[in-house]
């Protein structure tokens, strides 16, 4: 049985999927599957999977679905003992597995091991290191409550590695109702029950481009961030009372998402009546004060707050890119 189930969900990736399958085939640690579900894909995805050996077991889908669903059913025919993670135009490092499982075998307490990752521009070939972008490092060991402030969220997805006895203690995998926040749940509920560590280097490059789920930002992002929160308060009440700055925190990230979003829309009254009830976050009133002003200058007062730390890292087109690795 293999130790690492490799989980790679596919729909017409066939531009970048032969870098992310050869990424896993090149990692220096060798016990491992994956499981290719293929998403109802039309283009040529099926043959790239189906040339690889028997360690890639392909299925094929009758019809598309939700990225949860087909993640809930590829995790079904997984053997490994641990869940990994690929999305079909992401690429691991080659000492990805080797580093992180040794996390889980040090400690049966861990339910979740992640690491930073590179978000990597494709449109202008630049990339910036997740946990810089950031500003900070998490924290390891019961993270929940650092996880459950939104601003704070620190795990980019491939680079995530799931004990899979944590999976099977919870009631549901990914929540299939949710397009936009399903792993933001799902690491939530891990991280209230299991303790989570991480490799402090980048072990992932994560894709950005026009086609990319990440550059999909509407106001159906902050509904499901909201029924994330509700969802986890909910079915543990005692955390109105011990959270009672994190929520109106989070409830204030939130209304600045949806501001966003309301003014791509050109909806800027809209976006005022929802941000000026959370005036006391800066970026809510920074956010709120910018629609008053031109468009540019809109984008310089959100950004502004983290150039200091962004600007030394960012790469130029002639640092390693996906193709170099």
């Amino acid at each position: 049985m293999p130790k690492v189930s490799v989980i790679i969900n596919c729909y017409n990736g066939e531009r970048y999927l032969k870098e992310a399958i050869d990424s896993v085939y090149s990692q220096t640690y060798k016990d491992w599957e994956i499981i290719f579900w293929d998403d109802a894909s039309t283009d040529n995805s099926e043959q790239i999977a189906r040339s690889y050996d028997e360690r890639l077991r392909y299925f094929k889908g009758k019809k598309a679905l939700s990225l949860g669903q087909a993640r809930n059913w590829a995790i079904r025919q997984a053997k490994g003992e641990l869940i990994a993670i690929l999305d079909q135009d992401d690429i691991w490092m080659p000492e990805k597995l080797e580093l992180q499982v040794s996390l889980f075998e040090n400690n049966p307490s861990v339910g979740l091991v992640f690491s930073d990752a590179i978000d990597y521009y494709q449109d202008t070939g630049k990339s910036i290191s997740h946990f810089v972008n950031l500003g900070l490092q998490p924290p390891r060991g019961k993270i929940f409550k650092y996880l459950f402030t939104m601003d704070k969220y620190p795990i980019s997805m491939p680079t995530a590695i799931f004990r899979r006895s944590a999976l099977e203690s919870l009631p549901e995998w990914f929540d299939e109702r949710f397009k936009y926040a399903e792993e933001y749940d799902l690491f939530l509920r891990i991280a209230y029950e299991w303790e989570c560590d991480y490799i402090n280097k980048p072990l992932a490059i994560h894709r950005i481009h026009d086609s990319s789920s990440t550059k999909i930002f509407h106001k159906n992002i902050s509904v499901e961030l909201s029924s994330v929160m509700e969802k986890i308060l909910s079915n543990h009440p005692e955390l109105i009372t011990l959270f009672k700055k994190e929520i109106a925190r989070n409830r204030s990230i939130i209304a600045l998402q949806y501001g966003k979003s309301l003014c791509q829309m050109g909806e800027k009254k809209e976006a005022r009546k929802i941000l000026i009830k959370h005036i006391n976050h800066y970026k809510c009133f920074l956010f709120l004060l910018g629609t008053f002003l031109p468009k540019k200058f809109i984008l310089n007062l959100l950004n502004s707050y983290n150039h200091s730390v962004r600007g030394r890292f960012l790469k130029s087109k002639k640092d390693p890119n996906p193709k170099a690795l």
